[in-house]
């Protein structure tokens, strides 16, 4: 439920620094102070304060590896251009991309799983099928080459 939390906090955090041309930290540090504020989440301060690293090292980690993650993308977007998608669901893509390529504690299928909820959750109707669609098809490339017996030299 925590992870779950955090990446639903990640996803807006990195809307926001697109919307508003804001630095991660600000971003972040923005969204928690409204959810406290608010708490129309209904989380107490100690939700907030055992996922406040691992949400910032899901926000930073998508900054920081935002090109190649954009790059690997780009390749299963079948018909499409990643700058014309909508914002939620490039964003969503990129934390699932983040999570697929550069976290060894999330196994590639939850990430999938997760970012499927974010996208219904924050997107359209459609979100959701194409999210999965999309990192399906990643998905599928990414065990097609570990399947692949190395190259002898």
């Amino acid at each position: 439920m925590k992870r779950r939390l955090a990446r639903e906090i990640a996803i807006q955090s990195l809307y926001q620094m697109e919307m508003n041309e804001v630095g991660a930290d600000e971003a972040v540090d923005m969204l928690l102070a409204e959810i406290q504020e608010d708490n129309e989440l209904n989380v107490d301060r100690t939700d907030i304060q055992d996922i406040d690293a691992y949400l910032r090292e899901l926000v930073s980690g998508v900054v920081t590896h935002k090109q190649p993650i954009d790059d690997l993308l780009q390749q299963y977007l079948t018909g499409w251009q990643l700058d014309r998608l909508s914002r939620v669901d490039r964003q969503v893509l990129r934390l699932a991309g983040y999570e697929m390529m550069y976290r060894t504690d999330v196994p590639p299928k939850a990430a999938i799983n997760e970012a499927i909820e974010l996208a219904k959750h924050f997107g359209t109707e459609e979100s959701g099928k194409f999210v999965n669609g999309v990192l399906g098809r990643l998905i599928r490339a990414l065990e097609e080459a570990d399947a692949e017996p190395p190259a002898n030299t």
